[in-house]
């Protein structure tokens, strides 16, 4: 319905005046200063694989290095068929395999998330909306409260079976996986899977229950490390007030409208138009872009401080193992890694999230 009243809208010419331009100057320096405003009180982040790929972690459509392109050995029909509920149900093996290699508490937070981390500390912080199942968010400091895991969590799994739906913590999982088992039902001895949404399932419900009331207040939308290419996340972007300046972090531009979607109302990013009046990007890594706006704030020094700090406590309490060494990642000079790109497949592939997406 959204869309249609927005159609409408623009057939008879209303809603599309003029609106109040609330940076000074469509740049990271721009967005610095509104940050430092005292206007800028609600930051929400709409976050993607491109966070974690300092991490040592693959994002999924990267030619030759995204986890896709490696999944040959898996024997798939389709290297999206991993994450299929059906195909899951049928064949669980593939995905418990590529879940040792990838389980969470193999690698560290990287410096994107705890600047997220340091926009909480200091109040600024509504909510971080992820498509992430890595838990790097947690891992770094964001409690439950601050997080919408949009693509679900390893923190918790289920039985299948819709009569028993038996609840697994995650070293009951984590156990079952690392001993290669295929994790089945200590009560009805039906497949177990971690709580995270495959293809064919629909999202948790609070995804679009924390939507409705988190976006309308929204000061300052920052999108990180994603394509904006799946729905019905990537419809976020058009959630927020007309006014309120949207920053994108990413290797590439995404969410940009063309003609065709502006007519229709997508409100997608406008980055170069001449009507542009809120949109910035920032074309490079994740970590390069949040220590060059933390350098802007004069928060750099401080965020640098964070990540070398919580990486040494990590190693500490691992005994010294590392997936990548603070110095690296904290100077922003370390590898670059590929092209930041979600998981999930495009929007007209989705399933029952296609269901999600705007009327």
């Amino acid at each position: 319905m959204d869309f249609l009243r927005s159609l409408f809208a623009r057939m008879q010419g209303l809603g599309s005046g003029p609106v109040e331009q609330v940076l000074d100057e469509l740049s990271l320096e721009g967005m610095a200063r509104y940050i430092q405003s005292g206007d800028c009180k609600n930051i929400i982040c709409m976050v993607g694989a491109g966070i974690s790929t300092s991490a040592g972690i693959p994002d999924f459509r990267s030619p030759g290095t995204g986890l896709y392109s490696n999944l040959q050995k898996y024997d798939l029909p389709c290297p999206e068929a991993i994450f299929e509920i059906g195909y899951f149900k049928q064949h669980p093996e593939p995905f418990f395999t590529l879940a040792r290699e990838l389980y969470p508490g193999q690698f560290k937070p990287t410096v994107c998330h705890y600047f997220m981390c340091m926009l909480k500390e200091k109040g600024l912080l509504m909510r971080c909306y992820t498509q992430n199942i890595d838990t790097l968010e947690r891992m770094a400091g964001l409690e439950e409260k601050d997080l919408i895991e949009a693509h679900g969590t390893f923190h918790t799994s289920h039985c299948l079976n819709v009569l028993c739906r038996k609840e697994y913590g995650l070293p009951w999982m984590k156990e079952k996986i690392f001993s290669e088992e295929i994790p089945k039902c200590e009560k009805c001895n039906t497949l177990v899977k971690p709580d995270i949404v495959f293809f064919g399932e629909s999202l948790p419900s609070r995804f679009s229950s924390s939507m409705l009331s988190d976006f309308p207040r929204c000061d300052l939308l920052i999108i990180m490390g994603t394509s904006l290419s799946v729905q019905p996340f990537a419809s976020l972007i058009r959630k927020v007030p007309r006014k309120t300046p949207r920053l994108l972090i990413n290797r590439e531009k995404s969410g940009e409208t063309d003609s065709q979607m502006s007519f229709m109302g997508t409100e997608g990013m406008d980055f170069d138009s001449e009507k542009a009046y809120r949109d910035v990007v920032f074309l490079g890594s994740c970590d390069d872009g949040c220590l060059a706006l933390a350098e802007k704030l004069g928060w750099k020094d401080e965020l640098v401080a964070m990540v070398t700090r919580e990486h040494a406590a990590i190693d500490a309490a691992e005994g010294g193992g590392a997936s990548a060494s603070a110095a690296n990642q904290s100077s922003g000079d370390g590898e670059k890694g590929p092209v930041p790109e979600q998981k999930d497949k495009p929007a007209e592939q989705t399933g029952a999230r296609e269901r999600e997406k705007e009327e």
